[in-house]
């Protein structure tokens, strides 16, 4: 992809003779006799330069040169990479056939808890991890999600500046792809990172003495980062503007309610995350969450806008209604300058308008839908109980679950705000970061340096609201927010029921456990339950 939209747009912007596509100035055309006469139309290869000429002007512009080479070196560093990419996935593949025993046909019949036994399994026979004998569902979760385990406890604590406060717009929240991969690049693997390799944090992080030096040199590099990202902008803006650009246009042609569309925001699967939790995991979860949150964003109607998208619907439908009639009455009306252009934008319109006005037989249950909601992203702020119709709930769950069209926009904003984080918001975090890594790392044998975090151990990071009392013994610092320790601990222990957790988080789930039996005893029945809101006392009226 990257290739062809480089050298697609070098095409268009050189080897494109638009006076002649435009029709701004006649061609002559001979015939093989030599009689010359003029066509009405032109075709498109008439339009494209010979290609001596369009090596000409590629040569003529410094600018293209450059860009050119820019590309042509990103190029070369990404094939590197993938080229190194087949090589480890190589590897894996021969690890699944000859020591887990699945062939590649018939890995889509294994379920990811049946390969993990095999790989414990494999594990007590042959002792592939030679710093313990038996490796725990626990361990393989941690080799896998040991720097995605740091990053969920960040954003966990507002350790990230990632919420910042405008006017106008308000508080909003602001992670992208770009600003990701810069925190990843300074934090784990980029050169001068905190972790010195893939398993192991640099040893001076571990030391109190050492944190105001490492700040010191963290917050250098994270401004140095900012000021690169600075100087590469442009040649990274130009880049998501044209891919943005031949990524989108054709759908946003197609269904233009596209855009209108909602997904989980890049900050929102880290919020929404648990300690622990695989890519796959994650993924279904937030897609089981899709449409009650769906169901809950579009309850939330203006009826100012609603009149106005109403109207505006009219009117545009009405200008191409008289349009479509005159091209089918006759079929010349096409040939009129920017009539086809007119047809387009249009139905566009009319298609925009229609997504704003909502479903006339939309039962306003909003606190109903927000605990569908909560059934699957299992996370919610406290002040949102009973407060699911407010606007400032919706505004929150917003920056969980963003418009298309907002995504789109953050990302091709991300290589101009990108570097100004980098430079101006994020060395003032650089000393909590530095401690955050030494005060949240413990080293397991076999496994390497992890996040505390990850242990899932409630009595050094359980939250008091959650457990009974006497069972934690972490303070506001030490305990995750918003009750992620134990939430995470029992996603974990459902999703892998044979692991053995420690003590304390054992004692946990055997309360919880009980309590849901107490509780789900004294329940009264479902009927009763439905009929108290105003949806179970339409269905039983």
């Amino acid at each position: 992809q990257f290739l062809f939209v480089v050298t697609f747009t070098t095409f268009l912007l050189c080897c494109v003779e638009y006076d002649v596509l435009f029709a701004n100035r006649p061609l002559n055309h001979s015939h093989a006799g030599g009689a010359a006469a003029d066509r009405a139309k032109v075709t498109l290869p008439d339009a494209v330069l010979p290609a001596p000429q369009c090596a000409q002007r590629i040569r003529a512009s410094g600018w293209i040169i450059f860009l050119l080479v820019m590309a042509a070196a990103f190029w070369l560093y990404r094939l590197v990479k993938v080229l190194c990419s087949l090589l480890s996935y190589w590897e894996i593949r021969t690890f699944y056939i000859k020591a887990l025993n699945i062939p590649s046909e018939e890995l889509c019949n294994h379920s990811w808890q049946e390969v993990q036994a095999r790989l414990i399994s494999l594990q007590r026979r042959q002792q592939m991890c030679v710093h313990k004998r038996e490796l725990t569902e626990l361990d393989i979760y941690h080799r896998i999600l040991r720097f995605k385990n740091y990053t969920v406890a960040m954003v966990n604590k507002s350790l990230l500046p990632v919420r910042f406060r405008l006017p106008l717009l308000g508080p909003v929240v602001f992670l992208t792809q770009g600003l990701k991969y810069n925190l990843e690049l300074l934090l784990f693997w980029g050169p001068g990172s905190l972790f010195q390799n893939k398993w192991s944090l640099r040893p001076q992080c571990k030391r109190a003495g050492a944190r105001q030096e490492l700040a010191r040199r963290l917050a250098r590099a994270m401004v140095l980062l900012g000021v690169a990202n600075l100087l590469l902008c442009p040649c990274v803006l130009v880049w998501q503007l044209l891919y943005a650009f031949f990524s989108y246009a054709e759908v946003i042609k197609r269904e233009p309610g596209s855009l209108g569309a909602r997904r989980w925001s890049l900050y929102g699967r880290h919020y929404l995350r648990h300690f622990n939790e695989l890519n796959h995991e994650l993924r279904a979860r937030l897609s089981r969450g899709y449409k009650p949150a769906t169901k809950y964003m579009n309850s939330f109607t203006s009826p100012l806008l609603t009149v106005l998208a109403k109207n505006i619907g009219f009117f545009a439908g009405s200008i191409l209604a008289v349009l479509i009639v005159l091209t089918v009455y006759d079929e010349d009306v096409l040939t009129v300058q920017h009539i086809l252009t007119a047809i387009t934008l249009l139905g566009l319109v009319v298609t925009l308008a229609r997504s704003f006005i909502p479903d006339e037989h939309t039962v306003w249950c909003p606190e109903q839908l927000l605990q569908r909601v909560l059934a699957h992203v299992h996370y919610m702020p406290d002040h949102w109980q009973g407060n699911a119709s407010r606007s400032e709930t919706r505004g929150e769950m917003a920056q969980l679950f963003q418009y298309k069209a907002v995504f789109i926009l953050e990302e091709l904003l991300s290589p101009i705000l990108t570097p100004f984080i980098l430079i101006f918001a994020l060395p003032a975090r650089a000393l909590d970061i530095v401690d955050f890594f030494r005060n949240f790392t413990v080293e397991v044998v076999g496994v390497g340096d992890i996040c505390s975090f990850a242990q899932l151990d409630v009595r050094n990071h359980g939250n008091p609201q959650w457990l009974s009392a006497g069972q934690t013994e972490a303070s506001v610092y030490q305990q995750a927010e918003n009750g992620k320790t134990e939430l995470s601990l029992m996603h974990f222990a459902i999703t892998n029921p044979r692991w053995q957790p420690p003590p304390p988080s054992e004692l946990f789930l055997s309360h919880l456990k009980e309590k849901v039996q107490r509780d789900a005893a004294a329940a009264p029945p479902a009927r009763h339950i439905l009929a108290e809101g105003p949806l179970g006392a339409s269905l039983f009226s």
